[in-house]
């Protein structure tokens, strides 16, 4: 037998060999995201993947839910159950589509997903054991996995890849999971989530309800608060998208106001009317810009964007995407002289936060519980201003732009080393 070879001792005049500098296993070199298929969700996983290093050797899962029909009824159910329910569902229908048929009667496909059938078998689905076997049979190799999921529907696969494999993984999971921390290596969640445990809240709650109320305790060690959304808005972003974008925005008329339009939501509630309000404060300030370009989301309600459309679309000032491709949304991130955001979309008022240019809100005064707690904090810190109609875009303020990814990622590097873990891209 060949006598084993340890390598030489680090001489002091080169690099030290990773083995001796902290053990070939402690290093991190890879990342697995494990997204919910919402684009709000899934931009905090990868922004935080980016500012660690690790966007060039990434994995990316996901967990679907079926939609179509009763599906849109279903999504308080635990993800699993309600894969389950759906195929049972369809196994009936299908049964009772044969015996409708067989009467010689006609009956209308059940609803379906891009125009194919939801059920079980057409879903690409995140899996446990997938995940787990591969942070096991890569260890020896690549060292430790980094885990990052974000969203509700994410929750059991992420806590199951920590319990099944907790000596090869580091597990992050972004927004507040509303169970177990433990069950996690670090959460990462906005100051807004623990709005819950406040004596306002509690006040708004009956008594025999509050314990129901998530989260009942506050943040321990391994939670991370944030102001608001992560996302992969940084300085070297912005100064990308703005020679991406040099040729369409640099001639606009300055300054240029950026407009952007979400949808309403359970904690923020509105319609036809807030369009109708936002459309004329936008006429009032029309003469102190140069340009306006207004955006709406995938979830604004036609009767909104309708409303925008009919009452400001015709004006020479105004330009308003379509929706097709490229989304100009980074660029107008990069040359915007001022924002105005509907205060339904924490992830659009965190990222536009993140340019430290000024950033008026919306209908804030609609948004009650959680939503509202976090509008009140951007108003006291002086980070944005109630839009009312009244204003000179031309006149800037400014403020220390919102960090919360980078934060977030120094928390990571340092709960790493306390595992005695690091990063290395």
């Amino acid at each position: 037998m060949r006598p084993i070879r340890l390598p030489e001792p680090p001489s002091p005049t080169m690099g030290v060999p990773e083995i001796f500098e902290s053990g070939a296993n402690s290093v991190i070199r890879r990342a697995v995201v494990i997204g919910n298929g919402f684009p709000g969700s899934e931009n905090q996983s990868i922004g935080l993947i980016r500012a660690l290093g690790l966007s060039d050797n990434l994995s990316f899962y996901r967990v679907t839910r079926p939609r179509g029909g009763i599906n849109e009824w279903l999504h308080w159910l635990p993800v699993s159950l309600h894969k389950k329910l759906d195929y049972v569902l369809r196994q009936l229908y299908n049964y009772w589509r044969l015996l409708v048929a067989a009467r010689g009667k006609k009956l209308a496909a059940l609803p379906s997903e891009n125009g194919v059938s939801v059920g079980l078998s057409t879903i690409l689905e995140a899996d446990v054991k997938q995940i787990v076997n591969m942070a096991r049979e890569t260890y020896e190799k690549d060292g430790p996995l980094l885990v990052v999921a974000s969203g509700r529907d994410t929750i059991s696969i992420a806590s199951s890849v920590k319990r099944l494999a907790s000596e090869n993984v580091f597990v992050v999971q972004i927004q507040h999971p509303r169970s177990n921390l433990n069950r996690f290596d670090l959460v990462i969640t906005p100051r807004h989530d623990y709005y819950p445990l406040t004596p306002q809240a509690q006040e708004q709650v009956p008594r025999f309800l509050r314990k129901w109320i998530t989260p009942c305790e506050p943040p321990d060690g391994h939670v991370v608060l944030t102001m608001g959304a992560l996302h992969q808005i940084d300085f070297g972003a912005l100064r990308v998208a703005a020679s991406m974008w040099h040729d369409e925005f640099a001639p606009l008329p300055k300054p240029l106001l950026v407009v952007n339009i979400g949808g309403p939501t359970s904690c923020c509630r509105y319609g036809t009317d807030l369009a109708k309000q936002l459309t004329s404060n936008l006429l009032s300030v029309l003469d102190s810009c140069g340009s306006v370009r207004i955006s709406f989301s995938n979830r604004t309600p036609a009767k909104v964007s309708n409303i925008v459309i009919k009452k400001i679309g015709n004006n020479p000032k105004v330009y308003i995407w379509n929706g097709e491709e490229p989304n100009p949304h980074v660029g107008h991130l990069a040359w915007a002289d001022a924002f105005v955001i509907t205060a339904d979309s924490v992830s659009m008022i965190s990222e536009a936060c993140s340019t430290g240019k000024p950033v008026y809100i919306m209908g804030s005064e609609r948004c009650t519980w959680k939503l509202s707690d976090f509008h009140k904090s951007l108003r006291e810190q002086g980070v944005v201003r109630p839009f009312a109609g009244s204003e000179d875009i031309s006149e800037s303020w400014s403020y220390p732009p919102l960090n919360d990814t980078a934060e977030a990622a120094r928390r990571v590097h340092k709960a790493l080393a306390e595992r005695g873990l690091r990063l290395r891209p």
